[in-house]
């Protein structure tokens, strides 16, 4: 009888490689990185033939004598239906004991208990990781590796570049194995250190002089109605509203501080649009200083105190505003027939051409026409007369006239009968009040 033994049970590592190699008989388990055994009586088919029966060893297997008692298994029971049962037991056969030394896989040591024991070659610097590595010790091996932050790339430890990969949702600071996210201005960073969020600076810091308004990553500065923003961006300063236009106000036009308001002058009402003057009437309130000889007549902002009428030598008065001159008098050949006084105001400015005043004889007489002409007060061509009919003119103003002032105009009519040759005149004394202003 012949006994087979078939071992081969050491792990072998090459030299400077961390990761270890098996030894024929054993296999690599990936998960533990342990050398196991290779159970060769169930993958080798017919490891052993003839009478022989496969026995598996650690490392190996030995085929054995069917008819040995020593190394009976349940490898046995697989023939037991093909090879007839074994005789009565004789004599035990005298085979030589084949007796191997303890050895432990690769990576392990015996220790004081003569186990094998895993070796810390990281404890025990026996490792080939390089400098810049760390070693993490594993069992029967060890495996090198980098800290956080860092990768191995050809036995070396670089830095990863995180802000390459987008870690940060905004702004990304790369450091040597870590990285530092920040965010722009007008966001907060978020507890989780890589993203933004937007911040109410109106509420945080109210930036704005008047009022805030929050806008995502930022604000916006408004200002209250009568107020413009400076070129800050924050701050409100008055607007002048008077300086924008000279419409907003009748006369004077007051800034107040984001506002305005109008004034009128002496003599005028603001009305109720809070723009218009109306002149004030002193003379239906009562409110002058006439004496009781006199007449009070009103012009736009104040009145004049008008003295009665008084006709001049050789004119005799026929009523409160008429003279006349009496055709028997001497005096009167060269003179107008009648004077007649008449007072009217206007507002200063005011447009042109403009008729102001209608003049018309009051009687016609056959054979007769008229002229009608401005004898004095118009030395500043600002008026003429204007004939409208047989009978009738209309005085036209043609320049703008600036008040305060006060212009005296005689408006002459003179009478041409042919008939019976007579040629006379007749004169209207109009004094125009202008007003200072033009309203």
């Amino acid at each position: 009888r012949i006994l087979t033994a078939f071992t081969l049970a050491v792990c072998l590592s090459s030299p400077g490689k961390a990761q270890q190699q098996c030894t024929n008989g054993f296999d690599l388990d990936r998960a533990s990185g342990q050398c196991l055994d290779i159970d060769e009586c169930r993958t080798i088919p017919e490891a052993c033939r003839g009478d022989m029966v496969c026995v598996n060893q650690n490392g190996g297997y030995l085929c054995v004598p069917r008819t040995n008692p020593v190394y009976r298994s349940p490898y046995l029971n697989p023939y037991s239906n093909i090879y007839p049962p074994p005789p009565a037991p004789g004599p035990v056969p005298n085979y030589p004991t084949v007796t191997r030394p303890l050895m432990c896989r690769f990576g392990y040591q015996l220790d004081e208990n003569n186990q094998c024991a895993d070796v810390d070659e990281c404890a025990s610097d026996s490792h080939q990781c390089n400098p810049t590595q760390i070693c993490i010790n594993t069992e029967g091996g060890y495996t090198c590796s980098c800290t956080e932050g860092y990768w191995l790339l050809e036995g070396q430890c670089l830095d990863i570049d995180e802000c390459r990969y987008g870690y940060c949702q905004q702004l990304c600071a790369n450091v040597p194995g870590s990285y530092s996210c920040t965010c722009n201005p007008g966001f907060t960073l978020n507890d989780d250190g890589r993203s933004c969020q937007d911040m109410n600076e109106c509420t945080s810091q109210n930036p704005c002089t008047q009022t805030c308004v929050n806008t995502y990553g930022s604000f916006l500065c408004r200002c209250e109605p009568g107020y413009e923003l400076e070129a800050d961006g924050v701050n409100c300063s008055d607007m002048d509203e008077c300086s924008f236009s000279e419409f907003l106000c009748q006369h004077e036009c007051v800034n107040a501080p984001g506002s305005y308001y109008c004034i009128c002058p002496s003599g005028y009402n603001l009305l109720d649009d809070s723009r218009s003057c109306q002149d004030i009437n002193e003379c239906e309130n009562r409110n002058f200083t006439c004496t009781p000889q006199q007449t009070c007549f009103n012009i736009p902002g104040e009145y004049k105190c008008l003295d009665p009428v008084r006709c001049e030598d050789p004119y005799i008065q026929i009523n409160e505003n008429r003279c006349m001159c009496p055709a028997e008098n001497a005096g009167c050949r060269d003179q107008p027939f009648t004077v007649l006084y008449r007072v009217m105001d206007m507002v200063s400015g005011r447009s042109v051409p403009s008729d102001i005043f209608q003049m018309q004889a009051t009687t016609r007489y056959p054979g007769a026409y008229y002229i009608f002409q401005i004898k004095s007060g118009n030395e500043g061509r600002e008026f003429y007369m204007r004939q409208t009919g047989p009978i009738s003119a209309t005085l036209v103003m043609t320049r703008p006239v600036k008040g305060p002032r006060t212009i005296q105009l005689d408006l002459e009519m003179i009478t041409v009968n042919t008939v019976i040759n007579f040629r006379g005149s007749s004169v209207i004394r109009l004094t125009i009040y202008v007003s200072q202003y033009s309203f």
